[in-house]
């Protein structure tokens, strides 16, 4: 027996994932019925606040192989998802609908406009052009599947509603009890845990200099195999900065299982080691012996952070170059080289929420992301347990999984 002919389509989640999949299927069978379900007030709300309003929209690494390797979960089933489509694919969409997307140094791509209301006009344009229908402020609470096919959509404060399948692109929940009503599908869930966070620590030690960031540092996990070199953040309550970001995903479950509470080391002067540190230090001690230490340069640094660094390792700014003891030299080189700094909790970094954990990717389809419990329901985007470090990795993630589910769904329409 085949496949019932899909007609009706529910996409329950407003997202990157759900659009995606919605316009995608409808452009290239116009026949679909397709209804975007957001329980918000608003669609496309995370690519609004994304890259602080610009809109990351993906990397600019057109690999598929070098681009899977950026995400922690997920890594093997997107090697293959991003030989379909890959960010050299979202370019090109995007851009081929009138949007234009540009790449910065760090390879984060935004659209020209620096403006994600860019963004959400191509997609809410894509919707309009070939009809998928979008309802705000309509939560589904339950999703049943019916004996002969198709499913029932229970509808908050509603009537329920048919449909022939059933994308869901909820984007992932941070509380593994939010998962039951897909739990009551047959399906289990990996727990949840924060990714891309912050690193907080009680001292105040660099509270004052909040907003300097350093451009090439190196963070390490001590005691466990997690480490990151790129820009480092220092903020109001500690570290953050795409180098702690990325680290961050990477050992999500292991710090979540220390509950946040670990020592993180930082190489501030990346990739200098420790006897090159040395070496420029005490070739200071004699090039700038009449000048006091606060005057130097050979380490980028702000005048602020370098006097920081000489009062944590017990040197007065007033003292010259030349009556530095080695055991200065010692102290200085261990605060630039190795800092070590006791973290006591985190800070979830709000624009770029991302969850670890969500549906296993065991019981999909790698190909179409049809569920292997039950026939025409799909799962796209983090509502998946699969989640990238901070840079555009998390849409790619998404348009890559919503490209695939259309292709699915318009295959089933006869």
């Amino acid at each position: 027996m085949g496949k019932n002919i899909i007609q009706k389509v529910a996409v329950i989640g407003g997202g990157a994932a759900g659009f995606f999949t919605a316009v995608n299927a409808a452009r290239q069978n116009p026949d679909l019925n397709i209804t975007i379900f957001e329980k918000s007030r608003e669609v496309l709300s995370k690519v609004r606040v994304s890259g602080g309003g610009r809109c990351n929209v993906t990397h600019n690494c057109f690999d598929p192989e070098l681009l899977s390797r950026h995400y922690p979960r997920g890594e093997k089933v997107l090697r293959w998802s991003f030989e379909q489509f890959q960010a050299k694919d979202t370019v090109e969409w995007f851009e081929s609908r009138g949007v234009k997307l540009k790449a910065e140094p760090d390879g984060r791509m935004f659209p020209v406009t620096d403006d994600s209301q860019t963004i959400i006009d191509c997609l809410m344009g894509e919707a309009r052009k070939y009809g998928v229908k979008t309802r705000t402020k309509t939560k589904v609470d339950a999703v049943v599947p019916e004996p002969d096919g198709g499913f029932q959509l229970s509808i908050h404060k509603a009537s329920s509603e048919q449909f022939d399948a059933v994308v869901v692109a909820t984007g992932g929940y941070n509380r593994e009890k939010a998962y039951g009503w897909l739990k009551t599908l047959g399906h289990s869930v990996n727990s949840p845990v924060p990714s891309l966070f912050t690193f907080n620590f009680r001292e105040k030690i660099l509270t004052d200099l909040a907003g300097i960031s350093v451009e090439n540092a190196h963070v390490k996990i001590e005691e466990l195999p997690f480490e990151e070199a790129g820009p480092v953040l220092i903020t109001h309550w500690g570290l953050s900065g795409p180098a702690v970001l990325k680290i961050s995903a990477w050992a999500a479950r292991h710090l979540h299982d220390l509950e946040y509470r670990f020592n993180a080391l930082v190489n501030w002067v990346y990739p200098a080691n420790e006897q090159e540190v040395r070496e420029k230090l005490m070739g200071l001690r004699d090039s700038n012996a009449r000048k006091t230490v606060s005057k130097q340069d050979r380490f980028p640094f702000p005048n602020r952070l370098w006097d920081r660094f000489l009062e944590l390792s017990g040197i007065k700014t007033d003292k010259r170059w030349a009556d530095l003891s080695n055991k200065e030299i010692h102290n200085l080189t261990q605060s630039l080289f190795r800092s070590r700094y006791n973290i006591q909790g985190k800070t979830t970094y709000k624009e770029e929420f991302v969850t670890c954990g969500g549906i296993p990717l065991n019981e999909v389809n790698p190909d179409t992301l049809e569920s292997k419990i039950i026939p025409d329901l799909y799962f796209v985007g983090e509502v998946l347990d699969i989640d990238g470090v901070t840079g555009g990795f998390n849409f790619q993630a998404a348009w890559t999984n919503g490209w695939l589910a259309a292709n699915a769904l318009i295959s089933l329409e006869s």
